[in-house]
């Protein structure tokens, strides 16, 4: 069966049936690292091999169907292993990136083949279908791995995407189902991946952390049955993309400046009502559905704000600021973390960050709630959505408390980034359980205490992860006083810190919601 699979002759090994069926069978099934890594040389090995169109088809196919146990499982330590090193993380982002981008280049030589007009161009037609639509999914799975570190995208990757799309739709079989992998349940196309990269692109993920950007993907393919893709713009038309040039889907606000046959628009169609049900469901206290294949299961705490976040960007009017901003350029001081900022605001140090890693960004624009900044040179892997950052305008005193919320890579070395203020007002105190018993947290654990925005008789703090206990109370000293705190709520989380609020009171009288030091 296999013999007529390779007709003709070539000098790669495995165009021989025989020693592709061996390499395949000896791969580690217990190593998946080390698996994909040899699929992955024998994949550039074809890049240099003298491969028709048909055999190079048939050995990437097989490849590639073999890599998919070997890359769920390594998709799954990168997203859910809570211990990885940046070595470890960077290592396996590298490989998995990698191996869609290579795949990727295969299988576009292997469309370069279909089109010649020989036995092995019309040994490939059959399989155009299939061969399109990997092609689209190898694009998009790269760009969203691209996502999990927020950039760059370059612009020929949506022309990549555009080319096997037009082809398909020419062809006539753009909308002509099959299975993308033997064993996957589901059916795809070529037109419904194309469609479901535009809206994964379209539904501003650089807000959201990695687990989240792999959850919003599963959404979209759980809703894209809904979802409307045509060549025209309607009423109900959300946005619009040009498949054969170099640009990303934009919104409806901007119209195309030209009028070319390539246009194509979309919009959410029923999608965004039946995820507005889900969403009502789920916070009426139900589970998440069994049928939402999420690829595990997850809290409602985890999805919901995911669907929220969706929901958002596929509605008619898209979301609008709360704070009006305004352009200007200047330097600030940024210090990343907990511990960096404990320092910074303890009265012990003199907000002088003497010997800690200080780095200088360009602020682009403020408002009320923040601002856009632009970092020139990264410096290392922990500049990430939901970092914590201690920050100094270039000629003032004081420091401010921020969160990074948006976060895109323009290059390997610049990003913007997008920072929320915590607070203005902040004061260093040390922590510890008020009970003697406790043992969640050591005596002196640092904390920030965020004077301002605080609700009536409540107040919000930065403390050390895993430190917030709704069975656990807190105390401080603080200007000779002990202040001790009741939890109320954990309101978000980041890798080093989480932010929650308490009640509190003081043993002397005095109000703990009055005017603070500044820090």
């Amino acid at each position: 069966m296999l013999g007529k699979i390779f007709q003709g002759k070539s000098d790669h090994p495995l165009a021989d049936a025989g020693e592709l069926r061996r390499v395949l069978h000896e791969l580690p099934a217990d190593n998946a690292f080390r698996s994909l890594d040899e699929i992955m040389g024998w994949l550039e090995s074809c890049e240099a091999g003298d491969l028709a169109g048909f055999t190079r088809f048939s050995i990437v196919r097989q490849l590639d169907e073999a890599a998919q146990p070997h890359l769920k499982r390594l998709a799954r330590d990168y997203l859910h292993s809570p211990r990885l090193s940046r070595s470890e993380e960077r290592r396996l982002w590298t490989i998995i990136h990698g191996f869609w981008e290579v795949v990727a280049r295969q299988y576009e030589c292997c469309l370069e083949g279909a089109e010649a007009k020989d036995r092995n161009g019309e040994q490939l037609k059959p399989h155009l279908p299939l061969l399109t639509a990997r092609i689209i999914a190898a694009l998009g799975t790269a760009l969203k791995w691209q996502h999990f570190r927020y950039g760059p995208v370059q612009g020929d990757h949506w022309v990549r995407m555009g080319r096997p799309y037009l082809l398909a739709e020419r062809l006539g079989f753009s909308g002509k189902t099959l299975q993308m992998y033997p064993g996957q349940g589901g059916v795809a196309s070529p037109a419904g991946e194309y469609l479901k990269v535009l809206l994964f692109q379209s539904s501003s993920l650089d807000c959201l952390l990695p687990l989240e950007i792999e959850l919003a993907e599963r959404l979209i393919a759980h809703l894209l049955p809904d979802f409307i893709l045509t060549r025209e713009s309607g009423p109900g038309s959300v946005y619009w993309v040009d498949a054969a040039r170099p640009m990303p889907p934009v919104r409806l606000a901007q119209l195309p400046d030209t009028l070319a046959p390539t246009l194509r628009f979309f919009q959410p169609g029923e999608a965004e009502n039946r995820l507005l049900a889900l969403i009502r469901e789920i916070e009426r206290g139900n589970e998440v559905p069994a049928s939402l294949n999420l690829g595990g299961s997850y809290p409602a705490k985890t999805v919901l704000p995911v669907m929220r976040h969706l929901a958002s960007y596929w509605a008619p009017v898209p979301p609008q600021r709360q704070h009006v901003r305004h352009r200007v350029k200047h330097r600030v001081a940024v210090l990343p973390g907990l511990v960096n900022a404990f320092v910074v605001f303890s009265p012990e140090f003199g907000g002088k960050p003497m010997g800690l890693p200080l780095e200088s960004w360009i602020v682009e624009n403020v408002s009320r709630g923040g601002f856009g900044a632009t970092v020139q040179e990264i410096k290392g892997d922990w500049l990430k959505v939901g970092a914590l950052l201690a920050l100094q305008p270039e000629g003032a005193e004081n420091w401010v408390v921020g969160v990074v919320r948006r976060y895109h890579r323009v290059s390997d070395q610049e990003a913007q980034v997008g920072i929320e203020t915590l607070s203005r007002r902040i004061a260093s105190v040390e922590i510890r359980p008020r009970a003697a018993s406790s043992y969640a947290i050591d005596a002196g654990a640092p904390g920030l205490w965020l004077q301002d925005d605080n609700p009536q008789g409540e107040v919000r703090f930065v403390l050390p992860v895993h430190t917030f206990d709704v069975r656990e109370s807190l105390e401080f000293d603080y200007n000779g006083r002990r202040v001790f705190l009741a939890p109320v709520a954990l309101l978000e989380q980041g890798s080093d810190y989480e932010v929650a609020r308490y009640r509190a009171t003081v043993a002397a009288p005095a109000a703990i919601g009055g005017r603070g030091a500044q820090a």
